[in-house]
């Protein structure tokens, strides 16, 4: 499989407005993934000043689907199935860096990962680990 057009992958990825509203964007994709990234903003902290987690589940989710619609086909979309994610530190930092790829393509099911990064002070940790399976599902 090629990579597809990076900028035409940008305008996909963008496309679901939620995304759009939290400044999610990509900065490379290849023939099995994607890496995105976002900008902490002070509204997606929580209560002790941390990245909230449901802001790295969703940079992480729709990251995974967008690495498994590489595998879709003309007329098909992708939609999480399953999802598990295991938070592996408190995030706090300026960039959230997400790497997504696909495990194991499929007709039906396509198995993802992803590692969310903070980046603090020029410093990169690892924040996230999460796992999903997508469904491939025809769109009309």
């Amino acid at each position: 499989m090629v990579a597809p057009d990076l900028d035409r992958f940008k305008e996909m990825f963008r496309a679901a407005p939620f995304i759009a509203d939290l400044g999610a964007d990509v900065d490379a994709v290849s023939e099995d993934g994607c890496t995105t990234s976002l900008l902490v903003q002070p509204r997606f902290q929580q209560q002790n000043g941390f990245v909230h987690a449901g802001v790295q589940a969703t940079l992480a989710d729709h990251s995974m689907g967008m690495a498994a619609y590489l595998f879709a086909q003309s007329g098909q979309a992708v939609l999480t199935v399953e999802f598990k994610m295991s938070l592996l530190r408190a995030a706090k930092g300026e960039r959230l860096v997400c790497r997504a790829k696909v495990l194991k393509p499929g007709k039906q099911f396509v198995f993802t990962e992803a590692e969310v990064f903070c980046i603090a002070n020029g410093k990169e940790q690892m924040t996230l680990k999460a796992s999903a399976t997508m469904a491939v599902v025809a769109t009309s």
